[in-house]
């Protein structure tokens, strides 16, 4: 519709807009055309923008290590004996960053009449419901508090007040352009179609319903407030709804064709070409440019020092500002996972312009609980089954230290505490301790390969560490781990329990950048340990083990190739019973059930082809194959020799629960095996 007053040299004195019609017009008031407007809107990816995770790259390396604990995502909070959850679905940590992005070259203009265009945004009070018109304050938290839908987005603190969306008070808001001053209103009115019975099919369908009739009650009142020198233009979506972000380009054109087709109401309004430029001139005010920052200060309401936010943020007094770069800054912040949102603001100070970081903790922390369920069945009555629960409490002193217990039920049950402490602001060093009770269950063969035996590995066991963290992408390790207890033999040959200690010093080196452990589209994992087992350190025998392994992830499209090896040995073949390797399972040797196979020496190399079938951003479903190549050995000279050929055909979905997968498996010995899956497959 601007794009067609601006044709028709119609002048704009203010601005006023609800919700959605906020941002437009926040923006257009802000003294962006409508053509920049426009493509702004058509480059942001809506499909990411509204998803609060941070991206994989931006999390911590800690955080990414949770990925293979357990698959449910949701981690409400437990804190006082209450379990709390967050106030809405959707908190807006990517959309702030785009917003204050676009209103950046008025960030420090404090006054709305001072903008290019004097702008009004609605919002709504949650507590009292009452309209609340923002006129003043940071331009981007307002525009954010107008379009704040309840439920579905985070509300916005202004000044001690809760805001919402102010289509709830106020959906179509003539009178506050009327009190602005304006003697000619022109209105942009998206309708109020109500759904007919046919699409009232659901809980939710029922409740947007209820929000139509509250627009609808609330827009009629101003609506009857319009006088015959006004304009109504009226755009019918049909069943583009208020979620459609995805069908903007489908939108737009439906505006411009309503304020077409209301030309012949608005040419009375049209200024001839040298009074248009004037007014235009007129309303044309220089920008903010952020230059040189003068200054950065951390405004923290978390109990994490400031330092822990600051060793994050690259921007340093005396620099010029990289917007680019505070926005990656700020999403690493983000991805400690502490914060329900980081933002930025810039402030002018004394004539100097600075940096004001705004972290907040989230009101439903510090401590989270997260359940998980890891299944795995191939129909043949071989099946993996462990539910668990684990107990994170988090920012237990200034440099984010953390607490962690946590126990499994099932096939092989678990009980454990954890604690992990950096050792400065950043993260860079830290110290682990681990404590727990853990149960192993293990194939045992012959000499000539036959399964003759299952034990059970169940002990109580310690492991300490310290190391260095790489940014968010890798870790370096040194650790000492310490177990205690007894194998039996479930299955198989009556044999006497084996009391075992196991002693050992590891070191590891994991290189973690993959977008994902459930569905990776890019990026690579790599790791490499080397344990060393001595009587001196309090295990029974001598031995070392080493780990190497690596895959990558590349895509085109909506279709993605993973790949990699994964070798296990022990040089000497002289590991006992509880420190043999496992493989098996869908997508480690398809076709044979979990962990199958066990032996002294353990490797394989695998292929994955994944393609997206669908478009839903929050369930990513897939079609897949892989090939596969490996086995276990006993003799280390023997790796890849008489190798077993694998492979499987799968769907599979990234679910807002977690992942799932159904899949058959094949090898050329002739295993076949169906699959229902659960949990991460794509991480070592």
């Amino acid at each position: 519709m601007l794009k067609v007053l601006e044709e028709m040299n119609i002048p704009i004195d203010y601005v006023v807009g609800t919700s959605m019609g906020s941002i437009i017009g926040g923006l257009y008031a802000s003294g962006m055309s409508p053509q920049e407007i426009e493509r702004e809107i058509q480059n942001i990816d809506w499909k990411d923008v509204f998803v609060d995770n941070p991206n994989r790259e931006d999390r911590s390396f800690r955080r990414k290590q949770d990925d293979v604990l357990y698959v449910f995502k949701a981690k409400p909070g437990f804190n006082e004996g209450k379990i709390e959850m967050p106030l809405a679905y959707v908190h807006g940590q990517k959309f702030d960053l785009q917003l204050n992005r676009l209103t950046a070259g008025v960030s420090q203009t404090k006054d709305f009449d001072q903008l290019p265009i004097p702008f009004r945004a609605v919002a709504t009070d949650l507590e009292t419901g009452r309209e609340v018109v923002l006129k003043s304050g940071n331009l981007s938290r307002s525009l954010r508090a107008s379009m704040a839908v309840p439920g579905a987005f985070d509300p916005v603190d202004i000044d001690g007040r809760l805001l919402v969306d102010g289509g709830i008070s106020n959906n179509v808001p003539v009178s506050v352009v009327k009190a602005m001053g304006a003697d000619i209103v022109i209105v942009s009115d998206l309708g109020s179609d109500m759904l007919t019975r046919d699409q009232i099919t659901s809980a939710l369908s029922v409740a947007g319903q209820l929000v139509n009739f509250l627009f609808a009650l609330n827009s009629q009142e101003q609506l009857k407030s319009l006088g015959p020198q006004d304009v109504l233009i009226t755009s019918k979506l049909g069943d583009i709804g208020a979620g459609s972000f995805d069908r903007i380009d489908e939108a737009m054109p439906i505006g411009e064709r309503a304020a077409r087709q209301a030309t012949e109401s608005l040419r009375r309004y049209s200024l001839n070409q040298e009074a248009y430029k004037r007014h235009v001139a007129a309303r044309e005010r220089s920008k903010t440019d952020a230059g040189v920052v003068a200054f950065v200060r951390i405004d923290n309401q978390s109990k994490v020092s400031d330092e822990v936010i600051s060793s994050h943020i690259a921007a340093k007094p005396g620099e010029p500002l990289d917007v680019a770069r505070l926005e990656q800054d700020i999403q690493q912040i983000y991805g400690l996972e502490i914060f329900e949102s980081v933002r930025y603001e810039l402030v002018e100070e004394n004539g100097q312009t600075g940096v004001v970081i705004q972290a907040r903790e989230k009101p439903w922390g510090p401590g989270y609980l997260q359940t998980g369920l890891i299944t795995s069945s191939n129909f043949k009555g071989d099946a993996t089954f462990r539910l668990g629960l684990t107990y994170t409490m988090t920012q237990i002193n200034a440099l984010n230290g953390e607490l962690r217990i946590g126990g499994q039920i099932g096939d092989e049950p678990a009980l454990f505490g954890e604690f992990f402490q950096p050792l400065d602001p950043a993260a860079r060093y830290f110290v682990t301790g681990k404590l727990g009770y853990q149960t192993k269950n293990i194939n045992l063969f012959d000499n000539a390969g036959n399964n003759i035996a299952q034990a059970r590995a169940s002990g109580y066991g310690l492991e300490l560490g310290a190391g260095r963290q790489f940014g968010t992408w890798g870790e370096a390790r040194l650790g000492y781990r310490r177990e205690t207890g007894e194998i039996d033999v479930g299955i198989g040959a009556p044999t006497p329990s084996q009391d075992y200690d196991t002693g050992q010093f590891f070191m590891r080196l994991t290189d973690d950048k993959l977008d994902s452990v459930y569905f990776p589209t890019k990026g690579h994992v790599g790791k490499a340990e080397w344990r060393m087992s001595r009587k001196d350190f309090g295990a029974d025998t001598d031995f070392d083990q080493a780990t190497l392994g690596y895959h990558h992830a590349f895509s085109w499209g909506r279709n993605t190739l993973f790949g990699g090896v994964l070798v296990n040995i022990t040089p000497d073949e002289d590991a006992p019973i509880q420190s043999l390797y496992r493989l098996g399972g869908f997508l480690r040797l398809s076709g044979l059930a979990e962990d199958e196979l066990t032996g002294q020496q353990a490797g394989m190399a695998r292929l994955v082809y994944l393609r997206r079938i669908n478009d839903i951003q929050f369930f990513k479903a897939y079609a897949g194959a892989s090939l596969e190549l490996g086995n276990v050995w006993q003799d280390s000279g023997d790796i890849f020799d008489d190798s077993i050929v694998a492979g499987s055909a799968f769907i599979g979905a990234d679910t807002p629960i977690g992942p799932v997968y159904i899949g058959y498996g094949h090898t050329d010995r002739g295993d076949d095996s169906l699959y229902l899956f659960l949990g991460p497959l794509f991480s070592f």
